[in-house]
């Protein structure tokens, strides 16, 4: 593809590359996390313009303030959509987190989460750093950039993206936040549960014995060693999941108007 060095060429491949960049890297985990230096995530959308720029079609801009308004909210959007639906999956496990926090007794241990930089509770922020880990170890990351690239060919830049099919799937997709949080959350759940029931009847059976002081003892450790045996099967999980994100976000990229 033959490119011309001009101003006005180089401008367009700003808006309409940088800007669908630059909406993934908001939400997209790992580099959207606010504790990655915001000069490093420059950078990355500058290579990115880059690197892309000889394979894309960038339309020349339009002279329209309103135009060239809705064009940038247009490509923003495309990359968040991209973005989010793997930030969905992070969602749900600190969904779990904060589930299992309560029920296991950790509720006033909180710590800075660095994906939000608000307080969560510690059993939230441990589940998203494995979950972190997990995604970097399965080279998630590089199904996003494929997923980026392939966006500029179910929507080609310029292409408008809201529209009432693709919002009510991205709403839907959302949904999946409690059920995945909830199918996490389930074995530890499940066993702290019982361990509820147990404590229950040895208090109904033995008033002299101590429920109170020990049954947090019980349901943190039983909790936690539930929680370790669970995690041995979260890459094969996750990954299914990840999948998922990725075939969620073609879907809505492909949806017709």
């Amino acid at each position: 593809m033959t490119m011309a060095f001009s101003l006005e060429n180089i401008l367009a491949a700003a808006i309409f590359i940088g800007l669908r960049v630059s909406g993934l890297v908001l939400f997209v985990p790992g580099l959207g996390n606010s504790a990655v230096p915001p000069q490093a995530k420059a950078a990355f959308v500058c290579l990115c313009v880059a690197v892309l720029w000889p394979v894309v079609h960038v339309p020349p801009l339009s002279t329209s303030p309103l135009l060239l308004a809705g064009v940038v909210l247009n490509e923003l959007a495309i990359g968040v959509i991209v973005g989010l639906c793997l930030s969905f999956i992070f969602d749900a496990v600190q969904f779990a987190g904060q589930i299992l926090g309560m029920q296991m007794g950790f509720s006033l241990a909180t710590m800075i989460d660095p994906q939000s930089q608000a307080d969560s509770m510690v059993l939230s922020v441990f589940y998203q750093t494995i979950v972190l880990l997990i995604f970097f170890s399965l080279d998630v990351h590089h199904w996003v950039l494929r997923a980026l690239v392939s966006s500029f060919r179910y929507l080609p830049a310029g292409e408008p993206i809201v529209t009432a099919p693709r919002v009510a799937f991205l709403m839907h997709t959302a949904a999946s936040i409690w059920v995945i949080g909830l199918q996490i959350a389930a074995p530890v759940l499940i066993a702290t549960v019982i361990a509820d029931f147990v404590l229950a009847f040895l208090g109904k059976a033995s008033p002299q014995f101590p429920v109170l002081l020990v049954g947090l003892s019980v349901k943190s450790v039983l909790g936690m060693l539930v929680s370790i045996a669970a995690m041995t099967v979260w890459p094969r999980y996750l990954e299914l999941h990840f999948e998922n994100a990725i075939r969620w976000t073609e879907q809505i990229l492909r949806l017709t108007h």
